[in-house]
C-alpha cells in the first residue's frame, strides 16, 4: 500500500504544480514548443476542458456536473479496487497500475471541482490570478480541466480514395491532455494487459518441498 500511496502522490503533486504554473503564466490559448523552435511536433498549449479527457466535451453545465459526480463515485470505486488490490501481495504491479487510474482521476477532479472557486477566468488576453477579490469564474463542480501536453507528430491529409474521410485533413495526436490524463491512459493500459496474461479459472497454488527420502 505504501507503494501505491508514493504513486498516488507523485502524480497529484506533479499534475497539479505543472496545472497552477501554466493557468497563471500562459494566456488561453497560448502555445510554446515543448523542445524549442523547430521543433513542430510537440508543444505546451494551454486550454481548458469542461468536458471528459483528451478534451472531449460532454452536455452543457448539467452534463458537466454530472460529469463530475460520475468521476466522483468512479473514483470511489477505483480507491475500494485499490485496497483489495493492495493487500494482494503476489499482485504488486496490479496495485501500482490501480494507483496511477486513482490519482489521474482525483487530479482531474481537483480541477472541477475547486479551480472555479480559486482563479479568475483565463482568457486570450488575461492570465489567470490565484484567489481573485472578485471571487472565481465558477461555482463548485463546475471547473474546468487545465490541459497542456500537445503532439501533433503527423500532420496531413487522408488519402483520396478513402470512402467519407477521403482528402480531409488529418493530424496524429491532436487531442491536448495532462499528467492525470496520461496517467488514467498508462494504468488502464497495464490492468488491460495484467488481465489478458493471467488465464481465465487459474490460482495460484503454493507448493511445499518435499522431504528428501533417508538413504
Amino acid at each position: 500500500m505504501k507503494r501505491a500511496i508514493l504513486i498516488i502522490l507523485a502524480i497529484l503533486v506533479a499534475d497539479q504544480a505543472l496545472k497552477f504554473w501554466v493557468k497563471q503564466n500562459f494566456f488561453l490559448g497560448e502555445s510554446v514548443p515543448l523542445f524549442g523552435e523547430g521543433h513542430t511536433w510537440a508543444y505546451l498549449q494551454f486550454v481548458e476542458n469542461r468536458g471528459m479527457a483528451f478534451g472531449l466535451e460532454f452536455g452543457g453545465a448539467a452534463g458537466k456536473m454530472a460529469l463530475t459526480l460520475f468521476r466522483i463515485a468512479a473514483l470511489a470505486g477505483i480507491g475500494w479496487l485499490l485496497w483489495k488490490a493492495a493487500k494482494d501481495k503476489q499482485r504488486p504491479v496490479l496495485g501500482c497500475s490501480l494507483a496511477l487510474v486513482f490519482a489521474g482521476a482525483l487530479g482531474n477532479i481537483i480541477d472541477s471541482a475547486f479551480y472555479g472557486l480559486i482563479f479568475d477566468a483565463s482568457t486570450p488576453y488575461h492570465k489567470a490570478v490565484l484567489f481573485p477579490p472578485e471571487g472565481g469564474y465558477a461555482p463548485f463542480l463546475h471547473g474546468a480541466v487545465v490541459d497542456m501536453f500537445y503532439f501533433p507528430i503527423i500532420h496531413g491529409h487522408l488519402p483520396g480514395w478513402l470512402p467519407v474521410w477521403g482528402g480531409e485533413e488529418f493530424e496524429f495526436f491532436r487531442p491536448v491532455f495532462n499528467i492525470a490524463d496520461a496517467a488514467i491512459s498508462v494504468g488502464i493500459v497495464m490492468v488491460v494487459v495484467l488481465q489478458r496474461k493471467r488465464e481465465p479459472g487459474t490460482k495460484l497454488v503454493y507448493r511445499h518441498a518435499e522431504p528428501a527420502a533417508r538413504p
